[in-house]
């Protein structure tokens, strides 16, 4: 299944967002969430998945518990975004694909502050959500290679740098593995997944498409950068 969460940036959609956000609140949950739902989600996503995977975390104090962060992380399996949801201390709004938000389930996500993203598109919305999130002090959670893959993190998306230039907030790799099952391979029983913290770092502020495009090449190299690092510590 493709998950593609691309969100393409133009300088107009650059200003229809920071005109959008004039009208908004700023708050570390988007509008329409539940405070107590989104907390109480978050605390059995604190504990549940030690029941599912032996699940090892590393250096997870690195993520700040107060301040505007951009976590950005790569993606390898369907249930990278709710095991990271429980694992990160603080309140935490993630990117998912609109087609997640129908039904019931859509209903959920909404409530629990999750923003709804068109895939491939100049879709302002999940800007303006995040910006404003960050701007309230909150954390946004964003894939940013856009699909699920091998997350080895080759290419990504410009939406999470955008995001770290406007608002000033500092960006977190956090990666995955042993999420993903190898092709081919039956269903593993516990297996053992791997969650690493890399450490913030702040984005060069360059304007313009030039200042875009090497701020989304940072967002792609740190991130690769604690691929390759969790990866050396999975093997030693």
């Amino acid at each position: 299944m493709n998950d593609d969460l691309s969100v393409r940036v133009n300088d107009d959609l650059s200003v229809r967002v920071n005109d959008d956000l004039s009208a908004g609140v700023n708050a570390d949950l988007p509008a329409g969430a539940w405070p107590w739902l989104h907390d109480l989600a978050r605390w059995i996503g604190s504990w549940l998945w030690f029941l599912v995977f032996r699940l090892h975390l590393h250096d997870r104090d690195r993520v700040p518990r107060t301040g505007p962060v951009v976590v950005v992380a790569n993606h390898s399996a369907f249930v990278d975004g709710p095991l990271l949801f429980g694992l990160f201390r603080r309140r935490a709004v993630f990117w998912v694909k609109q087609e997640m938000f129908v039904g019931p389930l859509g209903w959920v996500l909404r409530r629990l502050g999750q923003v709804p993203v068109r895939r491939g598109t100049a879709d302002r919305t999940p800007l303006t959500a995040g910006l404003a999130v960050l701007r309230g002090g909150g954390l946004v959670a964003i894939f940013p290679e856009g699909t699920r893959g091998t997350g080895d993190v080759t290419a990504v998306q410009q939406g999470a740098a955008w995001l770290a230039r406007t608002s000033g907030a500092v960006v977190v790799p956090v990666v995955c593995r042993g999420t993903r099952r190898p092709d081919g391979a039956r269903r593993r029983f516990r297996p053992r997944v791997d969650v690493m913290v890399g450490e913030p770092v702040t984005i060069p502020a360059g304007g313009g498409r030039a200042g875009l495009a090497a701020a989304t090449e940072a967002v792609r190299a740190e991130l690769a950068a604690a691929v390759r690092e969790l990866d050396t510590r999975r093997s030693s």
